[in-house]
């Protein structure tokens, strides 16, 4: 008898579980990544970018980034140009937010300015790069609306659909690690005509702190212009003390002078 009754119970969550929409459960690996993601407190690290045109010719920068994670709104960053002698100095501030536009702020050493990125150029490239100053901003999960697409073993895809209009993306298709921290795998991102228009694949991980997976190579592939960004991160730093002191206009102004 407690043999049929298990059994019935267990039927009955499965039948629960089955019940979720879409909907539903893209939402809950949202928050799953985002939940196992908390706590890093701040950070900082450094970049090497490999910029790659369409015959396959290279150039390189370096960069240093830092992030102020934030629970109650969206995290801040702050990235710093280190060279070539061209871009040297240039730094770009982002306060990502949960609701709302997100703001950025761009510091040009060559006129000694610092310039509002406005919400109709979220979409335009980061000097010159195949990644847009949208996707610098940390993964939000009030960002997007969500819906369950697959699971293939331990991958999940999750579509992401932005939540801001004058976002350059229709939708993106997530691909998740759910035994490793559901962490990102994959991201491909579709125009505003709903065509193919970027991967980015995550590779090279290390688990820092016990808890916090990192990716060591970003590879942003763009498929309409066949150009390639490549950031390659080095020396993460979850030790360092950061306020909101560090991020602010005479910050970007200041490091980037």
């Amino acid at each position: 008898m407690k043999k049929i009754m298990l059994s019935a119970i267990a039927f009955a969550i499965l039948g629960i579980v089955n019940a979720q929409t879409p909907e539903e459960r893209g939402l809950e690996i949202a928050k799953a990544a985002e939940q196992a993601d908390l706590g890093f407190n701040s950070s900082s690290v450094n970049l090497k970018m490999i910029l790659k045109n369409k015959n396959g010719q290279t150039s390189e920068r370096s960069l240093t980034t830092k992030t102020l994670e934030l629970t109650e709104d969206g995290d801040k960053s702050l990235i710093l140009f280190n060279s070539p002698k061209d871009v040297k100095g240039t730094s770009t501030l982002t306060f990502t937010h949960k609701i709302g536009a997100d703001d950025q702020w761009l510091f040009l050493p060559s006129i000694k300015r610092v310039k509002r990125i406005s919400s109709n150029n979220k979409s335009g490239p980061f000097v010159g790069s195949e990644f847009a100053y949208e996707d610098l901003s940390s993964q939000e999960v009030e960002k997007y609306a969500y819906k369950f697409v697959e699971e293939k073993g331990s991958l999940v895809v999750v579509e992401q659909d932005p939540v801001d209009p004058k976002s350059g993306y229709t939708r993106r298709l997530v691909t998740y690690n759910k035994d490793k921290g559901y962490r990102f795998e994959k991201v491909e991102f579709y125009d505003r005509k709903n065509a193919l228009l970027k991967t980015l694949v995550y590779s090279d991980y290390k688990l820092y702190k016990n808890k916090f997976w990192r990716a060591g190579t970003f590879t942003m592939k763009n498929h309409q212009s066949n150009k390639e960004t490549i950031l390659k991160f080095s020396d993460y730093n979850f030790g360092i003390n950061l306020s909101d002191e560090d991020f602010t206009q005479v910050a970007l102004k200041r490091i980037g002078g």
